[in-house]
C-alpha cells in the first residue's frame, strides 16, 4: 500500500459515520455519547482521525509568570496555522491540545484556530507538577485533593475563565518514581474528577514505575485503568512495562514520534502487537508548538510525521490497514470519549 492508497483509504473512512459503524460494528459509541471540544460537544463518531497529543502553544516561565499578555494572539495564529490546515489536508480531524494550566494554556486561542480551520480541537483542566513543579500553582502546595478537584469540576461545569469553554479530559503531570505526596495527591484529585465528570486522565509521567504506581492509586480510588492514559510512555526504556499497563486496561501512549524516531517507535508497537497489546496504544508526536519568549515562536514542529512517514512505514513493516484505522481512529475516540469508568470490585 503506497502513502497514496493509504491516505485515500485512511479519509475516506472519515467521511461518514456508516462507513465508520461498518468498520467498528458494536463498538461505535451511543447518541448521548459525547466528546467535549473547544466549539462544544461532538459525537466521539466525527472524531475521525485524531492527533492526541499535541501543543499549538507552550510557556515555561513558571506558573505564576504565565498570563496571556506575554504573546500576542495574532502572531500565534500565523505560526500555528499552515501546520493545521497541512494536517487537516492530510485527513486529521482533531488534535488533542495538551498544554495545562499555568504552562499557556489558553482556550480562546484554540477556538479561534478550529474556527479557522475546520479541526476539532480539545483543550483540558488539571495541573502539571512535573519539571521540578515549576508550572504549578502555589495554592496546589497547600489544598486537598478534594479542593483541587473542586476547582478541576467548576471548569468542567461551568467553563475555563471567562470563556465558557470546557475542558475534554484531565492534564496533570507527575515525576519519575517513586511520586512524591503532592504528585499523588494530583492523582488522586484527577481520580476524584474523573468520578465526577467522565473525563479521561492524561498524565505525564516520568517512567514506568511511576506510571504503575498511578494506577495503583487510581485503583484504590475506584478508577478503573482504562480512564487513564499514560503520556510519554517511550520515556520508559522497558517494554514489559509497557505490556503490564497496558494488560492492566491503561492506554500506552507513544508520543514522540518525529522524523528521527520512526524505527524506534515501529519497534515499540511491534512488540506491543506481539504480545497482543497493540489495542491499547495511542500515537502522537508532541509537536508543535509557539514557544513564548524564543523571537517568533521559536522553531515550530509540523505535525503531519505519522501521516507521510510512520504509517507508511507500519504499511511495510507488516502492519494491516484495520490495525492502523484503530490506531488513529478508533482508540483516540475510546480513550476521548467522556464516561466514567468505575475499577471493578
Amino acid at each position: 500500500m503506497n502513502r497514496r492508497h493509504f491516505l485515500t483509504v485512511g479519509s475516506g473512512i472519515l467521511a461518514s459515520p456508516a462507513t465508520q459503524a461498518a468498520f467498528l460494528g458494536s463498538r461505535v459509541p451511543t447518541p448521548d455519547a459525547l466528546v467535549m471540544t473547544v466549539q462544544g460537544p461532538i459525537s466521539p463518531a466525527d472524531m475521525g482521525l485524531t492527533l492526541p497529543h499535541e501543543h499549538i502553544l507552550v510557556d515555561f516561565i513558571g506558573a505564576e509568570q504565565a498570563t496571556p499578555d506575554r504573546y500576542k494572539v495574532a502572531e500565534v495564529i500565523a505560526v500555528a496555522l499552515p501546520h493545521l490546515e497541512r494536517i487537516r489536508a492530510l485527513g486529521v480531524r482533531t488534535l488533542v491540545e495538551c498544554t495545562p494550566s499555568y504552562l499557556g494554556r489558553d482556550p480562546a486561542l484554540l477556538r479561534a484556530l478550529a474556527e479557522r480551520t475546520g479541526l476539532h480541537l480539545l483543550t483540558n483542566t488539571g495541573y502539571y507538577a512535573a519539571a521540578e513543579e515549576k508550572g504549578l500553582p502555589a495554592h496546589a502546595r497547600t489544598e486537598t485533593a478534594d479542593e483541587l478537584a473542586s476547582r478541576w469540576l467548576h471548569e468542567w461545569r461551568e467553563g475555563i475563565g471567562e470563556t465558557g469553554i470546557r475542558p475534554g479530559f484531565i492534564k496533570i503531570g507527575v515525576a519519575a518514581g517513586p511520586l512524591p505526596p503532592l504528585h499523588r495527591k494530583l492523582v488522586v484529585a484527577a481520580a476524584r474528577t474523573h468520578l465526577a465528570s467522565g473525563l479521561t486522565i492524561a498524565a505525564h509521567t516520568g517512567n514506568g514505575e511511576a506510571a504503575l504506581t498511578q494506577l495503583d492509586i487510581l485503583r484504590r480510588e475506584g478508577v478503573a485503568a482504562a480512564a487513564f492514559i499514560w503520556v510519554h510512555a517511550q520515556n520508559e526504556a522497558d517494554p514489559s512495562i509497557h505490556v503490564e499497563a497496558a494488560r492492566q486496561g491503561a492506554w500506552v501512549e507513544f508520543d514522540g514520534i518525529g522524523p528521527d524516531s520512526i524505527s524506534e517507535n515501529v519497534a515499540r508497537l511491534q512488540t506491543m502487537k506481539a504480545h497482543r497489546q497493540l489495542g491499547r496504544v495511542l500515537i502522537s508526536h508532541d509537536a508543535g508548538w509557539y514557544h513564548v519568549g524564543e523571537p517568533g515562536g521559536g522553531t515550530f514542529r509540523p505535525f503531519d510525521t505519522i501521516i507521510t512517514r510512520f504509517l507508511p512505514e507500519l504499511v511495510k513493516r507488516g502492519f494491516t490497514a484495520e490495525e492502523i484505522r484503530r490506531l488513529t481512529i478508533d482508540q483516540p475516540r475510546e480513550a476521548f470519549t467522556i464516561r466514567i469508568r468505575p475499577a471493578k470490585t
